[in-house]
């Protein structure tokens, strides 16, 4: 596919202008949607940027995109779309998509579901790449694609949909929210699937799903990747099975010897700007396994992992587990430096949600970890950072927690 067969299924007009490059840092869909369709027609390069970033994303951001470094192996008209990753933990990326790394992830969610057309609602940012891909995928079809406002949809406004028609992509916390309201579960039931990614979901989370019998679709992707490369069929949820499902169509996924997940297929990235990558494979940071039916599962970061009294704990697994309490309405595990252990662990949860039992909490821990993976301090953090799409800024949570770490205390025993 040439850019200019993606302009006009985009409904741009003709433009003989000269190509600039062009940066979008815009939340509202509408005006998002305008700005994309004119920067796709004019040519140049196209930059996605996250309108709530604070001084210092932006001054990275700036950065990059000033940058004059040309690649001479990079190849014409492809490249041009930089979509951010990162940004919640580490330095922000430009992944390098283009026409056919769009195409090729819309043409395979396509197959994988058995549809020509797609439609959908949309509540997460466009400028993020599920959220733009949602849109991609209705657009480049011929379907239908609503964009919502999630505080709208959070306060019990709803828009009206035809049973089994269409698609929405959620994260746990937002699921959880929805699940909470009456009337939610009866709406979410009309959708074709309701996709679950940007952050692992808590069992509870998922057994209310399956018992309300939303019709759940675990699915795994990357900003690399064009988002969606793995999803997990509703009616294989609502039957009890629970994975990240096979690999859409267009994606091969293996896993590395280092137990980590790599991806290859023509949605794959063409290199982080300014730089280029000609193949079309990429190695995850997420550990994981394939299951006997070729299944995905992921079962944590391998940057995240904490080494504590020589031991290894993955912080989603311990995550789950105080989820499993009924304590948190939100959790994270972080591991701070520690003077004997290496690391301590560390259970963070937002201040301004309900107050945990904490000793309730720890009872129920100690019949269920093993005593190094179990957190050693509890800290109550004000400003909570996860993201609209469920991202949580581990990197923000240590440094503010840091500063008051108890570097004598119990560690990794």
């Amino acid at each position: 596919m040439e850019r200019a067969e993606l302009a006009r299924m985009l409904g741009a007009p003709l433009t003989a202008a000269e190509p600039r490059d062009t940066v979008i840092c815009e939340s509202e869909p509408a005006r998002f949607m305008a700005a994309f369709v004119q920067a796709v027609a004019q040519g140049g390069n196209v930059f996605l940027c996250d309108p709530a970033w604070g001084a210092g994303e932006r001054a990275q951001f700036a950065a990059l995109t000033q940058s004059e470094v040309q690649n001479p192996k990079s190849e014409t008209g492809r490249g041009w779309l930089m979509i951010a990753s990162g940004g919640t933990g580490g330095r922000i990326k430009l992944a390098r998509h283009d026409q056919d790394t769009i195409f090729s992830a819309v043409h395979g969610f396509g197959g994988h579901f058995g549809l020509s057309r797609v439609g959908a609602v949309g509540v997460l940012p466009l400028h993020h790449v599920s959220g733009l891909m949602g849109w991609m995928r209705c657009a480049l079809t011929g379907g239908d694609f609503l964009p919502w406002n999630w505080k709208e949809l959070e306060a019990g406004r709803w828009p009206v949909i035809a049973p089994g028609g269409h698609f929405l992509s959620l994260v746990p916390t937002q699921l959880q929210r929805l699940l909470a309201q009456p009337g939610a579960a009866a709406w979410l039931r009309d959708f074709r699937a309701v996709f679950l990614g940007g952050g692992p979901a808590w069992p509870e989370l998922i057994e209310q799903a399956r018992a309300a019998r939303v019709p759940l679709a675990p699915s795994y992707g990357l900003t690399e990747t064009a988002a969606m490369v793995a999803a997990l069929p509703p009616e294989e949820f609502l039957a009890g099975r629970l994975s990240s499902g096979p690999a859409l169509p267009h994606a091969r996924i293996g896993v590395t010897d280092e137990g980590v997940l790599r991806i290859a297929g023509e949605s794959v990235f063409r290199g982080y700007f300014p730089d280029w990558r000609a193949g079309r494979e990429c190695v995850t940071e997420d550990a994981g396994f394939l299951d006997e039916r070729g299944h995905v599962h992921v079962t944590g970061r391998r940057d995240n992992v904490i080494i504590t009294g020589g031991k290894k704990v993955q912080p989603l697994e311990v995550e789950a587990v105080l989820r499993a309490t009924g304590e948190f309405d939100d959790v994270a595990v972080i591991g701070l430096p520690h003077a004997e252990w290496g690391q301590q662990i560390v259970a963070c949860y937002p201040a301004d949600g309900r107050a945990p039992d904490l000793a309730r909490a720890e009872r129920m821990l100690a019949d269920r970890l093993a005593p190094h993976a179990r957190p050693k301090r509890f800290a109550a953090v004000a400003d909570w950072p996860r993201s609209p799409q469920g991202k949580l800024n581990r990197a923000a949570l240590a440094a503010g927690v840091s500063a008051g770490a108890d570097p004598g205390g119990e560690g990794g025993r």
